[in-house]
């Protein structure tokens, strides 16, 4: 079955559209570990925390080179596979082949290297997986399927930040480590991440694969202009044509991006203070506040999980905007009163308003740049809109390099708390962005 040129696509059923999702369980499962495991890796070879900023900038610098241009691509492709599935399995491999490598690190340089790869192949196949979403959907079924991806981002984490728990609690020892300070049970959860990474991106394209393109739609791309400047021309026009509600999410996404960024670098590093009294990494007690970290942040991806399924008729019924105007706030409430509790159980109180934000910043977003950008560009601008996510992150990245000592006074508590502020602010932003109907 082919679709013409501006002819909506057929609707799919549920299942169907689950299934086409699945694959971003394993692409997020690698984000889960990275969020959960690298600041961990990088203090066990040696690294202090205020380089923890610096360290990370793999994924916004990868972000910002390669996926406007991978979405670009994309559009423009014509292979007999598809124009999205060849960028869906070159990334995966990279990916799975990253993963592999990383717990083996031996210094600080080994394990940042294989972060930049790591991102590069999480982002060539991210930015065309949400487009094959776009293309594969009528836009009345957009808010199902970017919710049911947000969802699988929920059910994804939550296992990758308590996979070493899991495997605390089947019996490997939580204090057995490699010559490299590394811990087995990290070890483990990367070999486990990069199985699921491939094989779920398998199962999706070949249970819900890509629509062939129409005759129509081909003679339209082969009058294109092809190559590189073709398609950084194409990415400039189209920053140049940037609709208005694309222009007016920008100020929602550098806030809750600056805080979520800080969250993820700092949080295990809150908890070895508030909870464990420690901010040496080679202690029990630190190895011990990032089990926690990942007890508590696969709660939190519960609750997204969840809140995810539930979340499409809300924002059907009340607009987008104005859902994640509200799951920010609460996201915000919750960052701000974390690391001032000093109890395990309390600390599963703020992280259901970092749920709830985590499964809206996955979803609604997309919901609102969807119906505001013209389908056949749909690659390209989600290119684009991942630049407002990397562009938050290198520039909180080096804001925290230099204020983490002067400004925060070395304490990662401070960190959280601003972060906290900074999603207030992006609720504030956000019911600024007029969507259209």
């Amino acid at each position: 079955m082919t679709t013409p040129l501006n002819v909506s696509p057929p609707h799919l059923s549920i299942w169907q559209i689950v299934q086409m999702n699945i694959g971003f369980l394993g692409l997020q499962f690698s984000f889960g570990l990275q969020q959960s495991s690298m600041g961990p890796i990088y203090s066990y070879l040696g690294a202090n925390e205020a380089e923890l900023p610096l360290l990370t900038l793999a994924g916004p610098v990868t972000g910002l080179l390669v996926q406007p241009i991978v979405g670009a691509m994309s559009d423009r492709c014509t292979s007999r596979y598809g124009r999205r599935t060849p960028f869906f399995l070159i990334g995966a491999i990279l990916c799975s082949l990253s993963l592999l490598a990383m717990p083996y690190s031996q210094a600080l340089w080994m394990a940042a290297s294989l972060l930049w790869i790591l991102d590069a192949a999480n982002n060539v196949t991210m930015e065309p997986y949400r487009a094959y979403v776009g293309d594969r959907l009528p836009k009345d079924q957009h808010a199902n399927g970017f919710i049911i991806q947000s969802a699988f981002t929920g059910l994804a984490q939550t296992l990758a930040y308590l996979m070493p728990s899991l495997l605390v609690w089947f019996g490997m020892n939580k204090d057995a480590v490699g010559d490299n300070h590394i811990p087995q049970i990290t070890l483990i959860s990367f070999l486990i991440g990069a199985v699921i990474s491939v094989t779920t991106i398998v199962w999706s394209i070949w249970r819900v694969p890509e629509l062939p393109l129409s005759p129509e739609q081909k003679a339209k791309l082969a009058a294109q202009k092809q190559g590189l400047k073709a398609t950084l021309t194409e990415i400039w026009d189209a920053i140049r044509e940037m609709p208005v509600p694309m222009r007016q999410m920008a100020w929602m996404k550098l806030f809750q991006w600056m805080a979520m960024g800080w969250y993820w670098q700092y949080v295990a590093y809150s908890i070895a203070r508030s909870l464990f009294g420690t901010n040496d990494p080679t202690s029990t007690g630190f190895r011990d506040a990032v089990l926690v970290n990942g007890e508590v942040g696969a709660f939190y991806n519960v609750v997204s999980f969840i809140s995810a399924l539930l979340m499409v008729r809300y924002t059907k019924r009340f607009g987008a905007p104005r859902v994640h105007a509200l799951c920010l706030t609460l996201s915000g409430i919750g960052m701000w009163f974390l690391p001032q509790i000093d109890s395990y159980a309390l600390l599963f109180l703020p992280a259901v308003g970092v749920g709830l934000g985590w499964a809206s910043i996955m979803g609604n977003p997309y919901v609102m740049l969807a119906r505001s950008v013209p389908p056949e560009r749909t690659g390209v601008y989600m290119g684009i809109f991942n630049m407002f996510i990397v562009i938050p992150l290198l520039v909180g990245g080096g804001l925290m390099a230099l204020m983490y000592d002067t400004v925060f006074g070395g304490d990662p508590r401070h960190v959280l708390m601003t972060a906290g502020v900074m999603m207030v602010c992006a609720a504030i932003a956000t019911l600024r962005v007029k969507v259209p109907e």
